[in-house]
């Protein structure tokens, strides 16, 4: 099975792929200057990449509330489950760009942000989640 982490945002979505071994990558953003043209991107990563499932972050606030972003998030996703029959799954996103902006020198980060990076690396975690609460790694037997 093949999936794509989406970390969607305004100006870019983060993107990142794994497979049912569990280990997501970062892929290149997209950075389309509109929105059209970063939905027809999305639809054609996901054809390209043989996608079989969808994994979109869902930015809820840090007391578990649904805001404003996070109800963006879930047309995302229903829009997804409409153009691409695919199933899609909402994953709780909070402090994933934070946590991939800390991977990054500091001196960097303001050109990285706009290169899409930040947003591919967030989308790669929020899809490491997924993976890793649907495929746990094994333990191996330990004897007493």
């Amino acid at each position: 099975m093949r999936f794509l982490g989406i970390d969607p945002g305004s100006k870019r979505i983060g993107l990142a792929t794994g497979d049912d071994l569990g280990l997501a990558s970062p892929i290149p953003a997209l950075c389309e200057s509109s929105d059209t043209a970063r939905w027809s991107a999305l639809l054609a990563t996901i054809g390209r990449q043989r996608i079989d499932e969808l994994v979109v972050g869902y930015p809820l606030n840090m007391d578990d509330s649904v805001g404003p972003k996070a109800k963006e998030a879930e047309v995302l996703a229903q829009k997804l489950r409409d153009d691409t029959g695919l199933g899609v799954h909402l994953v709780d996103e909070r402090l994933t760009s934070h946590e991939a902006e800390a991977t990054l020198p500091k001196h960097k980060l303001r050109e990285l942000r706009g290169s899409g990076i930040v947003d591919s690396r967030a989308a790669a975690l929020i899809l490491q989640d997924y993976l890793d609460q649907r495929f746990p790694p094994e333990m191996p037997e330990v004897e007493v």
